[in-house]
């Protein structure tokens, strides 16, 4: 079966039941959306501030492939399988964006056996969190551009304008627009552009906030540009705009719970992109994880340079956050992909290049031990077409690299394909868990920062920048210096180029833009040619994706 019919399939519990069951959570605390998804209050987080917290696990990944790697997949089936050994577990996952879900993704709730349900709900419009995202951020635009067209009594230079407007949606069309054509009463002409809500400064903001107090004064800081000298930000308090837009979050700040096909919960929310934002679920989300049970089982975006960095040196900084342990999520088919092998020809044995591909893991690896200072579990989740023979390979490299290597098998089995995986992820945790280190010091300079995070992490031997962009970093350093850095490239190198695949070593990462996050609390480094609104590819899973008469969905997966 598909996904979504396995999905459709499930014997879900209501969500009010299984959170009073399994946390002893009651109903008052619960904002239902329908029968199988509900909002938690914020007022019963507090409660809970007093606990012990649980022991943290981060999942990541290899460098991501056409092939898939089945991050969220392997969340979800170690969750589910350390409750089927006797664990107290919770999962904490990113919401998907609509984006991806119709372009190349076609869904983002796990797979197989090893998902989070109701399936559909939570690909599609969910709790609507995305969507009031979205409007706060329509709403900082439209505000900007009504103070110009009444006076500019701020006197915001519009070339100058620094915030774009967004849509939950693959549209490269849009990247670049105009706005204001049609005469003076549709405002100054002038030029802008969206980029895609996950881009947002607002969901970096709604995913670091720690309170309704603290997100309203991020949204305050957001500097939506300057004035004519270039030199003096102009910020979102000064439109008077944070307290409305506050209160249009005012519901999606609440974490959602929902559950996975064996009846564990899970709490959803938030979800940036990890190759142009920092690619963590909430705070809110984790802390409230580690609050209610013994084992948090959390994702970082696409592979470990780019979700597990940030992980590291954004959230886990900023939220005090301690990860024991990571999970590096590898498959035979992603190594081959790395090693040399095209797509169509995957599922083919192939040992000289699965060999020569797994230099990809090597990296991540030592990345997690010597640069992150975590223990690493790696998870070779399975295919039905992997040989014994490759299986045979990469647990023995694993091996010789003193790596703990599982294979799992969630996506056809559930909890149940995963339990070896969880008796390992519990071992190293409860008996060698590691204190992670920062790439970089808070007092180190912003260029130092870009500089740490491209030859410790990327393998670089050198970062340029444009000439403006170093000016820019070199200005920012005596209010901004102490900010971590939100490095924007792409996700499927450890290079700015998407097509050097293995490990590349000795490259050069150039720094062509620079973007100022005041609201979130990071520098964004743009490198390469990374952009903050994607375009659908040639066929795009939207073409798959239908409803029937009787309102049921086929398509996703």
């Amino acid at each position: 079966m598909s996904d979504i019919e396995i999905a459709q399939k499930a014997k879900m519990k209501r969500i009010v039941d299984l959170a009073a069951d399994q946390y002893g959570i009651a109903s008052e605390h619960l904002e239902p959306y329908g029968h199988y998804k509900a909002k938690l209050s914020l007022n019963y987080i507090d409660s809970l501030k007093d606990n012990e917290d649980g022991k943290l696990i981060l999942v990541t990944a290899v460098s991501p492939t056409p092939a898939g790697e089945g991050k969220t997949t392997t969340t979800v089936g170690l969750g589910d399988a350390l409750n089927r050994i006797g664990k107290k577990a919770i999962m904490c996952l990113r919401e998907p964006s609509l984006g991806p879900c119709f372009g190349m993704k076609g869904g983002a709730a796990g797979g197989g056996y090893s998902q989070v349900v109701p399936m559909e709900d939570i690909n599609l419009h969910f709790t609507g969190d995305f969507h009031a995202i979205g409007v706060a951020h329509a709403l900082l635009s439209a505000m900007i551009d009504n103070h110009i067209n009444h006076g500019n009594e701020l006197g915001i230079d519009p070339r100058r304008i620094q915030w774009k407007r967004v849509v939950d949606m693959n549209d490269r069309a849009l990247r670049n627009i105009t706005v204001g054509q049609g005469g003076p009463a549709n405002g100054y002409l002038r030029e802008d552009g969206f980029d895609i809500v996950v881009a947002s400064e607002i969901m970096a903001i709604l995913c670091l906030a720690t309170s309704r107090k603290d997100l309203k004064e991020r949204l305050g800081r957001i500097v939506i540009g300057y004035k004519r000298d270039n030199k003096t930000p102009i910020y979102a308090r000064d439109l008077n705009a944070q307290g409305s837009m506050a209160a249009l979050l005012k519901d999606a700040i609440n974490p959602n719970m929902v559950q996975t096909l064996e009846n564990n919960i899970a709490i959803i929310h938030g979800g940036p992109f990890a190759n142009i934002a920092h690619g963590c679920n909430t705070v809110t989300a984790t802390k409230t994880g580690l609050k209610l049970a013994d084992y948090v089982v959390t994702e970082g975006g696409f592979g470990a340079d780019l979700g597990a960095e940030k992980f590291i040196d954004i959230k886990s900084r900023m939220a005090g956050l301690k990860p024991a342990a990571i999970v590096l999520v590898a498959t035979i088919r992603a190594m081959k992909y790395h090693g040399g092998v095209a797509k169509a020809d995957l599922n083919n044995e192939n040992l000289e290049a699965l060999d020569k591909g797994m230099v990809n893991m090597e990296r991540h690896i030592k990345n997690i031990n010597e640069v992150y200072g975590l223990p690493c579990v790696v998870c070779l989740n399975h295919f039905t077409l992997d040989t014994d023979a490759e299986v045979d390979m990469l647990m023995k490299r694993c091996e010789s690299l003193g790596a703990k290597a599982v294979v799992s098998k969630h996506w056809a089995d559930g909890g149940a394909g995963a339990e070896d995986l969880a008796h390992a992820v519990v071992d190293v945790v409860d008996n060698n868990p590691g204190t992670h280190k920062y790439v970089y010091e808070d007092n180190a300079s912003l260029t130092e920062k870009i500089e740490a995070i491209s030859t410790k992490v990327y393998g670089a031997a050198s970062v340029s920048y444009d000439p403006k962009v170093k000016k820019q970093l070199d200005d920012w350093n005596e209010e901004y210096g102490s900010y971590p850095i939100c490095m924007a490239k792409t996700q499927m190198s450890f290079s700015t180029d998407p097509t050097a695949t293995g490990a590349p070593t000795g490259h050069n990462v150039h720094v062509s833009e620079v973007r100022l996050a005041n609201g979130a609390g990071f520098i964004v480094a743009i490198c390469g040619n990374m952009m903050t609104m994607p375009g659908l590819p040639k066929v795009p899973a939207a073409e798959r994706i239908d409803i029937d008469d009787n309102g049921n969905i086929t398509g996703l997966f």
